[in-house]
């Protein structure tokens, strides 16, 4: 970051590259449609990133929150400016056709990158929707989503939670038999969301 701020264009790039597809997801959520809008919004927060890059104090898990700020409001002025033209909303019973594995929760958190479970995230309530984004693929702690938002770490971390386990019933199909967990392998407690988690190795597969 320090270098980025300096000038040095190749650690520019490789801010871009690093935070770019997590604002993406994030903007696709929020803007829906085929992606282009999110690509125009995306582009013009890079616009104000760069320009505004020497005003910012802080890391790199500071700067993905920054980053976040500006890029959401963005997209508010962009949804503002779209309330005359309504798009519909993805059909719920297309996202019930979507396969569940063995473990349900499991594979809500492994599938969150893919453009499926992004659809799946845009259909929960915005409250929602936007602490799982912030929290799971963006990775910021509540504290920070907590400012992207104008909200409390608190009732982040309630609405994170409350998402996630509407995405679980969502992927879990009716009549399916839960998958019975061996005795000797106990499931880990993730202490930012405030529930039980299939394990650490999955957070790994949310970037």
């Amino acid at each position: 970051m320090r270098a980025a701020q300096a000038g040095d264009e190749q650690a520019f790039r490789l801010v871009f590259r690093t935070v770019q597809p997590l604002l993406l997801r994030y903007l696709r959520v929020m803007v829906g449609g085929d992606g282009s809008d999110a690509e125009d919004i995306a582009s013009e927060a890079w616009l104000q990133i760069a320009r505004d890059l020497h005003t910012f104090h802080g890391d790199g898990d500071a700067f993905r929150g920054w980053a976040a700020t500006i890029a959401r409001n963005r997209a508010l002025d962009h949804l503002r400016a779209r309330r005359r033209r309504p798009t519909a909303d993805l059909p719920v019973e297309e996202l019930l056709e979507l396969p569940a594995g063995d473990d349900t929760e499991a594979s809500v958190l492994a599938g969150l990158a893919t453009r499926q479970a992004l659809d799946l995230i845009a259909g929960l309530p915005r409250d929602q929707a936007e602490a799982v984004l912030l929290r799971v693929v963006l990775q910021l702690d509540a504290e920070s989503a907590a400012k992207v938002l104008g909200k409390r770490a608190g009732t982040v971390r309630m609405a994170a939670h409350r998402g996630l386990r509407r995405l679980a019933k969502l992927l879990d199909p009716p009549g399916a038999v839960p998958a019975q967990r061996g005795p000797s392998k106990r499931p880990e407690k993730n202490s930012a969301e405030g529930v039980t988690q299939p394990g650490a190795s999955t957070l790994k597969d949310m970037r």
